[in-house]
């Protein structure tokens, strides 16, 4: 794969938080919301609530939740992979997949997080700026929206409603 460009989300093998290898060609046919997460964050409580309301609402329509937790943005998320697994669980009751911490920016930038910085670049540099900086993705694996950190998820459920066939009128 170092020789071809990954044409979609689902060309991706990540760890997740137990550091297992996921292909994301298992969510293949679902609406993703992907978010780089942090523990210590002041949009923390504000961001799991919503995404958890999202998750809970539209789980059984396809919608998918990957939490990616990274600790480049003031040390935010300090914890190994089992203290933020307990955290995520326990404290914000998240029941979506959460991976293994990863850079979202940098020399050590996760290939999925270049991916989704090429595909949708910020407003003007495309690095990502803070903690939960959220990308939609369309169930064919194409990126489709760059939400900001200061967007809170239900802000955008409209988009989600289109992408699932949901919309109301």
């Amino acid at each position: 794969m170092a020789d071809e460009s990954p044409k979609s989300i689902y060309d991706f093998t990540v760890k997740d938080i137990g550091g297992n290898d996921v292909s994301l060609n298992q969510y293949k046919g679902k609406t993703l919301l992907m978010v780089n997460v942090a523990s210590k964050c002041g949009l923390t409580d504000a961001n799991y609530k919503e995404l958890n309301v999202l998750y809970e609402k539209y789980k059984e329509q396809g919608l998918e939740i990957l939490a990616f937790p990274c600790n480049q943005f003031l040390g935010q998320e300090p914890g190994n992979n089992e203290e933020i697994q307990q955290t995520v669980c326990t404290r914000f009751k998240a029941e979506f997949p959460i991976f293994d911490k990863v850079d979202v920016n940098g020399k050590n930038t996760a290939p999925l997080y270049k991916y989704l910085k090429a595909e949708k670049g910020g407003l003007l540099i495309d690095a990502i700026k803070w903690n939960f900086t959220k990308f939609l993705v369309s169930p064919d694996g194409k990126v489709l929206q760059r939400y900001s950190p200061r967007t809170s998820p239900l802000q955008f459920e409209k988009d989600i409603q289109n992408l699932l066939g949901q919309a109301s009128s």
